[in-house]
């Protein structure tokens, strides 16, 4: 009773610190920092309300970390005047297909029975910078990129930007901004022979007609293999032995959005409603012993750590991330 009490009068010492004369001064540094502009006082005054509500939600949670309740922290970006729904109608776009038949599961080498404490494919230098989608619905673009990416950088030794917007564009079974998936971007880049790089065909984050030119052409792929469902320690072997792996996760929560640093971790991620994707680029685990996947989101480098985010690992499939991983052949 005693703790709770506490907890109470920490989070109520911390958001008394949010003033409305403080909130006027980081709200402008914030608009300032973002160069957001609105459309009248009616809007600002609405995106002023959904800031300062996410200010202090963001405050009680740190508060709580704190004193141990929370193993990650919430800071404040670019997303501050959005409400989770709006984060996930206008910043997600995975398309989930009604058939999830998997036809190329990988095989899981019983060989494979110790994986390594840590893997990270950015020191290996097969990840590259951390680009921002915008409010197009291309996560599966930027994640089916990524892990091009990987497998081009591990079988050339040349990291290259490669084109989402050639996907956004040219994968006719997606729906360009409005959504897509990975492996039927993979199939695309295995039947027209080639994927453009960034440079040939840059990012504009709107659909567009198909632009592909074989000129611009950075990489080819064979197929793709897909990870059993819902099976982490497959998704370990995956990344440990292919590379960086296309996953989906649940980017719903607030939590997500306002994520900084430390393993996050939300019993409230729901793994049955996943609408998101990203790229697991590594795992490991921290002095404390708590297991991650290392993830890189598309969202820009002012979200997350420096566009990253740990997501814990081996706690029952958190926001289903092996649910629907796979990854391209080359």
């Amino acid at each position: 009773m005693l703790q709770f009490v506490c907890v109470l009068l920490l989070v109520a010492s911390a958001l008394s610190h949010l003033d409305e004369a403080s909130l006027d001064a980081q709200w402008e540094e914030w608009r300032t920092t973002h160069r957001k502009e609105y459309n009248g006082l009616d809007e600002e005054g609405i995106r002023r309300a959904i800031w300062e509500k996410n200010m202090r939600m963001i405050e009680a949670h740190n508060q709580e970390a704190a004193l141990g309740m929370h193993s990650f922290e919430l800071g404040m970006n670019h997303l501050g005047d959005m409400t989770s729904e709006e984060v996930s109608e206008k910043m997600t776009g995975l398309q989930v297909p009604v058939n999830k038949e998997r036809s190329f599961t990988m095989d899981l080498d019983d060989r494979v029975t110790r994986l390594p404490k840590t893997v990270d494919y950015r020191k290996k230098g097969m990840v590259t910078a951390v680009k921002n989608q915008g409010s197009c619905g291309s996560c599966w673009a930027f994640s089916s990129a990524g892990a091009l990416e990987g497998q081009l950088a591990k079988k050339t030794g040349q990291l290259m930007d490669l084109s989402p917007q050639n996907l956004v564009d040219c994968v006719t079974e997606n729906d360009g901004c409005g959504g897509g998936y990975m492996t039927n971007a993979f199939k695309y880049v295995v039947d027209n022979g080639g994927i453009d790089s960034e440079e040939a065909y840059p990012y504009i984050g709107e659909d567009q007609p198909c632009r592909y030119n074989s000129t611009g052409m950075a990489a080819q792929c064979k197929g793709y293999k897909e990870v059993p469902e819902g099976n982490e320690h497959a998704l370990a072997i995956a990344l440990f032995k292919h590379g960086p792996v296309s996953v989906g996760i649940d980017a719903t929560l607030s939590s997500f959005q306002f994520y900084t640093k430390g393993v996050y971790y939300d019993s409230n991620c729901n793994k049955e409603d996943i609408n998101h994707a990203v790229l697991a680029v590594g795992f490991g685990q921290n002095t404390k012993g708590k297991k991650y996947w290392i993830v890189k989101n598309s969202w820009g480098e002012t979200w997350g750590n420096k566009g990253y985010i740990m997501m814990a690992r081996n706690r029952d499939n958190l926001c289903g991330i092996a649910n629907l991983a796979s990854f391209p052949v080359m």
